[in-house]
C-alpha cells in the first residue's frame, strides 16, 4: 500500500510539475519566514475575521428563526443559513490551521491536509449553500407561478429531502474531487493540483464553473423572472378587488408576507452573483495555465476569496433586515430597545381599554 502511494505520488507530481506554484515548492522553512511577514498572511487573517462574523451572524439569525418558530414554516431559508453558518465556523479552523504553516508528515499530515488545508470543509457548507438557494429559487417560483401544483406536490417531506439533498451534494462532490486531486509533497499540501490529464483538470474546472455559478444563476433569472410578472399580475387583481370593495386582509397580508421573502431572497441572489463571480473567473485563469505564476495559494485567491465570502458574511445582514420575523426577535436582544420599549409596555398594561391585554409587548415599537 505504501509502495503504491508512492508510486501515484511521484506519477502525480511528475505529471502536473508545470501545474504547482513555485511558492509551494519551497522547503518548509524558507515557506514559514515568508509567508509570516507576506501580504497573504494579512489577506487569511482578514478571511479568519470574516468567518468570525458571518459564525455569530448565522448563528444569531438561527436562534432568531428558532424562537420566532420560523426554522419550521421556513425550512430551506433556515437550511441556507445553516450551510452558511457550516461555511464561516470551518473557514475560521482552516485558516487558522494554514497559517501555523505545519510540515505536514505521516497520516496526520495527510488529513489534515485533506480536511482544513484544503477546504474541504469550507467547501461542504459554500458549495451546499449555492445548491439550497437555487433550491429556494425553485420553492418559491413553483408557490407563486404554480400555486396549486405546488400544494399538491411540495408536501413537508419534499421540502425536507430538498434540503437534505443540497447538503449531500456538497459533501460528497467536495470529498470525491479533494481526495482525488490532493496530495502532501516534501511536506506540503498540493490541493486541486494533482490531475491525470490537464484535460481531466480542466473538465473538472468546467463542470464546476457551470454547475455551481452559471445554471444557478440561469435559474434565478428565469424563476425571479417569472416571480415578478406573476405578483404584478396578482397585484392588479387584489387592486380591483380592492376598488369594489370585495378585498380581503388575510389574503392581502399573506401577499404582503410572501413578496417580502420574496424580495429578500432576490437580494441574496443579486449578491451572490456579484460576489462570487471573481472567485469563478479567477478559477478558470488558474486551471488553464493560460497565466503560470498564478495559483490556488497566492493573494489573487485570497483576494477572490475574501470577496467571496463578503456575501456569506452579510447573508445573516440582509434577512435580518428584510425577514420582519427574524427583526423583531433580534431587536428585542439589543438592551437599549429592551429600556425604549419598557414604559410602552406599561402604558399598555394599565390602559383603560381591556382589548389591549392580550397585546404582545413591544408590537407598537417593532416595525
Amino acid at each position: 500500500m505504501a509502495e503504491e502511494s508512492s508510486t501515484v505520488s511521484h506519477l502525480s507530481v511528475a505529471m502536473t510539475t508545470n501545474e504547482i506554484d513555485n511558492t509551494q515548492t519551497m522547503s518548509a522553512d524558507s515557506m514559514t519566514s515568508s509567508f509570516i511577514f507576506g501580504t497573504d498572511f494579512y489577506l487569511k487573517f482578514t478571511v479568519i475575521l470574516m468567518g468570525a462574523v458571518g459564525t455569530v451572524g448565522n448563528g444569531l439569525v438561527l436562534y432568531a428563526m428558532y424562537v420566532s418558530k420560523q426554522h419550521r414554516k421556513q425550512v430551506l431559508i433556515f437550511n441556507q443559513n445553516a450551510l452558511d453558518l457550516l461555511s464561516s465556523f470551518n473557514l475560521i479552523i482552516s485558516y487558522a490551521v494554514q497559517i501555523c504553516n505545519f510540515h505536514l508528515t505521516g497520516a496526520l499530515g495527510y488529513w489534515l491536509c485533506i480536511v482544513f488545508i484544503s477546504e474541504n470543509l469550507v467547501w461542504w457548507g459554500t458549495n451546499g449553500s449555492m445548491v439550497n438557494l437555487a433550491i429556494i429559487t425553485l420553492d418559491r417560483y413553483l408557490k407563486v407561478v404554480y400555486p396549486n401544483m405546488s400544494k399538491k406536490y411540495l408536501r413537508r417531506w419534499v421540502i425536507y429531502s430538498a434540503g437534505a439533498f443540497a447538503w449531500f451534494v456538497g459533501i460528497v462532490y467536495n470529498t470525491v474531487l479533494v481526495y482525488y486531486s490532493t496530495l502532501v509533497i516534501d511536506g506540503l499540501c498540493h490541493s486541486f493540483s494533482i490531475f491525470e490529464s490537464h484535460a481531466a483538470k480542466m473538465a473538472s474546472v468546467i463542470f464546476y464553473v457551470l454547475f455551481f455559478y452559471f445554471i444557478i444563476l440561469t435559474i434565478f433569472i428565469f424563476c425571479y423572472w417569472r416571480i415578478l410578472v406573476a405578483i404584478r399580475r396578482q397585484a392588479k387583481v387584489m387592486a380591483s378587488h380592492s376598488a369594489a370593495g370585495t378585498s380581503n386582509p388575510n389574503q392581502a397580508q399573506s401577499h404582503k408576507n410572501q413578496s417580502n421573502v420574496i424580495k429578500t431572497m432576490i437580494l441574496v441572489s443579486a449578491f451572490y452573483a456579484v460576489a462570487w463571480a471573481p472567485h469563478n473567473f479567477y478559477y478558470l485563469l488558474v486551471s488553464s495555465a493560460l497565466f503560470p505564476g498564478l495559483s490556488f495559494a497566492d493573494n489573487g485567491y485570497y483576494s477572490t476569496m475574501f470577496i467571496a465570502f463578503i456575501y456569506t458574511c452579510t447573508n445573516p445582514f440582509i434577512y435580518a433586515i428584510k425577514f420582519d420575523p427574524v427583526k423583531k426577535v433580534l431587536i428585542k436582544m439589543i438592551p437599549c430597545k429592551k429600556n425604549t420599549v419598557q414604559p410602552s409596555d406599561n402604558t399598555m398594561s394599565t390602559g383603560t381599554s381591556t382589548g389591549n391585554k392580550r397585546t404582545r409587548p413591544g408590537a407598537s415599537v417593532v416595525t
